[in-house]
């Protein structure tokens, strides 16, 4: 275990397999100040980063596939474009992070807070996001598919998302703005309004779609 100035923060349980990505990981660990970690367009498999604080973090095209990062905060971290498949982030926090056009598919996101998080052309079918908060997050050309939505919060969330029959929304509380596109037994159809409402809470949750905001 590397560990940093603060106590358990600047932490990192695994070095990744990669020589490159190890070091950076390494110098970030023992560095004295407080320095955000730059790992982008590095390979950080293998890594194992529980409970590690990354805020403000620039991981941008990084590789992050299977790496474990629960309970890490990644408050306003930069993500664009990483690869999180299969990643683990349950109670992360993602609070004001960058996730455009990064891939979470199968990645675990349960508890995690993603608070006023930016999702764009984010690709997060089979994701499991039971009980994560997404208060304010803005979730734009998101796939959803398969994904596992259970318990999870929302308030004036953007949510305009692809679902589909396997989508589990069970207990998804709050209000949300769309439109979204449902894909059902080999069709598909947008729904926004009463309409995605219905679809919703038919399926277990507890939302209300609001009225789109009118431009000031």
């Amino acid at each position: 275990m590397l560990s940093g100035t603060r106590d358990g923060a600047r932490t990192a349980k695994a070095l990744p397999s990669d020589d490159e990505a190890a070091a950076e990981v390494r110098r970030w660990a023992e560095a004295s100040d407080d320095t955000p970690i730059d790992v982008a367009g590095l390979n950080l498999t293998d890594a194992d980063l529980t409970g590690a604080y990354l805020a403000q973090g620039l991981f941008t095209e990084a590789v992050l596939r299977q790496v474990v990062l629960r309970g890490a905060d990644l408050y306003r971290a930069d993500l664009e474009g990483a690869d999180l498949t299969g990643a683990d982030l349950t109670e992360a926090s993602l609070v004001k992070a960058t996730l455009d056009e990064a891939v979470l598919q199968g990645a675990t996101l349960d508890g995690a807070n993603l608070g006023s998080a930016s999702l764009w052309g984010v690709d997060a079918s089979g994701a499991s996001l039971r009980g994560a908060a997404l208060d304010g997050a803005s979730l734009l050309r998101v796939r959803l598919d398969g994904a596992d939505l259970t318990g999870a919060s929302v308030s004036e969330t953007s949510f305009k998302v692809s679902l589909d029959d396997r989508t589990q929304v069970s207990d998804m509380s709050g209000t949300l703005f769309g439109p979204a596109t449902v894909s059902e037994d080999g069709t598909s159809r947008e729904l926004a309004g009463p309409g995605l409402e219905q679809w919703l809470n038919g399926r277990g949750a507890r939302v209300r779609v609001l009225a789109p905001r009118r431009p000031d």
